[in-house]
This record gives C-alpha cells, sequence and structure tokens, in this order.
C-alpha cells in the first residue's frame, strides 16, 4: 500500500495539534511533529476522495506553505523506525520497539513494532489513556479496546491484570499490527483483535471500555458502547481537545454517565465516566 505524507508548516505547536485532531476526522492515521513541520500520513486511494476536504482544513487556519510526497510502505516502515523513540509513562511503564534497551525498573513494558497503525504511545491520547490505565482497578475484570490500533492499551489492560479484552479496529492494517503486538507481549490468549466496527458488538458485556478514537465517532457510537457496559462500571474516552470537554461531557451525562476523572496534556483531553 502506498502512502502520501502530507507536510505542514505549522507556526507553533497549538496549532500543529489543532490541525492534528481536524485532520484525524479524515481518513490520516499517523501523525509525526518535526520541529515546526507536522506530517500526516494517509493511503494514497483515500486521499483522492478527500483532498479538497483536507486542502480546506488548512486554508482554514490560514496554512500555506504545505506538500502531498508520496512514499512506498517500505521506505515508510523504515523512516518510522528510525524516528521511534521510546516512551516512559510517568516512570511505571515503557513503550518501547524491539530494538530499545528494556527498562528493569519498570512496572511493565509495552514492545510495539513501530508501523503505520496509531497507538506507539508518543501521542497525548495514549499516554493519558495508559495513565487512566495505571490508576484504575481492572484485576480479572473483561473489557473492550475500541479503536485499538497497535494494540497498546489492550495490553496494558491485560499487564494491569485485566482477565481479557477485545481489541476492535476498522482498519485491517492495524489489526494485522495488533495480532503481531500481542504475541510479542505474551498476552495473545488474553486478548481477541477483532475487525470491524461497533456493529461487532451486538450482544456483548463489559466491565470496562477504553475508546480511544475522535469526538465524532465516541458521540455518533456511545449508545452501542453502552449497551455492552455493566452498570457501575467505567468507560475511559480520549482523542479530543480540551475545548471538545463540554460537548462530550454533555453527551455522556446524557445517557446516566457521571464523571469520575479527566486528564490533560498539551491541550487535549482524557475523561472517564462510570454508569450509574
Amino acid at each position: 500500500m502506498n502512502y502520501i505524507e502530507l507536510n505542514i508548516s505549522v507556526p507553533s505547536a497549538e496549532i500543529a495539534e489543532i490541525l492534528t485532531a481536524e485532520l484525524s476526522e479524515l481518513p490520516f492515521d499517523s501523525f509525526v511533529t518535526e520541529r515546526d513541520t507536522l506530517k500526516a500520513y494517509i493511503p494514497q486511494d483515500a486521499l483522492v476522495e478527500c483532498k479538497a476536504e483536507a486542502d480546506d482544513i488548512l486554508a482554514q487556519y490560514g496554512v500555506t506553505d504545505c506538500r502531498y510526497v508520496q512514499i512506498e510502505s517500505q521506505n515508510w516502515n523504515a523512516l518510522w523506525e528510525s524516528n521511534f523513540e521510546p516512551v516512559d509513562v510517568d516512570g511505571r511503564v515503557l513503550i518501547r520497539a524491539p530494538f530499545h534497551a528494556p527498562n528493569p525498573d519498570a512496572e511493565f513494558e509495552i514492545v510495539i513494532m513501530p508501523k503505520m497503525s496509531f497507538g506507539t504511545g508518543h501521542h497525548a491520547t495514549t499516554k493519558m489513556m495508559v495513565q487512566m490505565i495505571l490508576d484504575a482497578e481492572l484485576r480479572d475484570k473483561q473489557g473492550l479496546d475500541m479503536g485499538s490500533g497497535t494494540g497498546v492499551l489492550a495490553i496494558a489492560a491485560c499487564k494491569r491484570g485485566a482477565a481479557a479484552v477485545d481489541a476492535v479496529d476498522i482498519d485491517d492494517f492495524a489489526y494485522e499490527n495488533c495480532c503481531e503486538n500481542i504475541v510479542t507481549n505474551g498476552v495473545a490468549e488474553q486478548i481477541t483483535p477483532m475487525l470491524g466496527d461497533s456493529r461487532l458488538l451486538e450482544g456483548k458485556h463489559y466491565d470496562f471500555i477504553l475508546a480511544n478514537i475522535n469526538r465524532n465517532i465516541l458521540i455518533t457510537d456511545m449508545d452501542n458502547y453502552l449497551r455492552c457496559l455493566n452498570t457501575g462500571d467505567t468507560i475511559f474516552f480520549s482523542g479530543f481537545l480540551d475545548t471538545d470537554i463540554p460537548t462530550m461531557t454533555a453527551a455522556a451525562t446524557s445517557r446516566g454517565l457521571t464523571l469520575t476523572a479527566e486528564k490533560h496534556i498539551d491541550g487535549w483531553a482524557a475523561l472517564a465516566f462510570t454508569l450509574l
């Protein structure tokens, strides 16, 4: 699969974060910020149908210096590996690639082969979700990781004691990457990767749900999630900006959820709600 790299010259980290949020509503599936350049990646075939929308978003924020570059899958993977650095979460968890040195002092490590799937721990939303997993009591519970990407959150939940987690993603590349990563991390018997969307959840029940996607999808699919959540248990949301908190909170509370925790990093937010 060929990918397109959209190189965007950004005046500030704040604009880079905003553009990441806006473009993630389109089929862009990975983002990297390097100094004053935001790089957004999208399958070449997917760009054909949404390029006009992407250009409109850039124009809305006054972006004039940008360019689209075609890259081969093999070159992408080599580039991603060369830029991938370990991620330390509060000195408790190390998210690293197989070619990085282990940290024996961490509570546990998550080994992720850096490919094109979202969820290497570098983005603020993933890090906050891992922090919430560390704060939660998940031992022996059944969970769902919705929009699982690499499977990093499902893996973290199992390493925190969860009995089993369904890891659902609509992207076939993410599904394949998740299958690889759960084997690498020794949790293949606990995690079930599932290729598809929220329609796969019919008839299922969970003690906790992790959903790190984006605001629009979270709100659209929230009823499907809550039909699976046991009363008294918690759903963890991220993938949206601080400015989206009122919208997310209103959608959640109107469905009987109570806000129990929140985290913030660089303008991004994560919220935990309990179902009453």
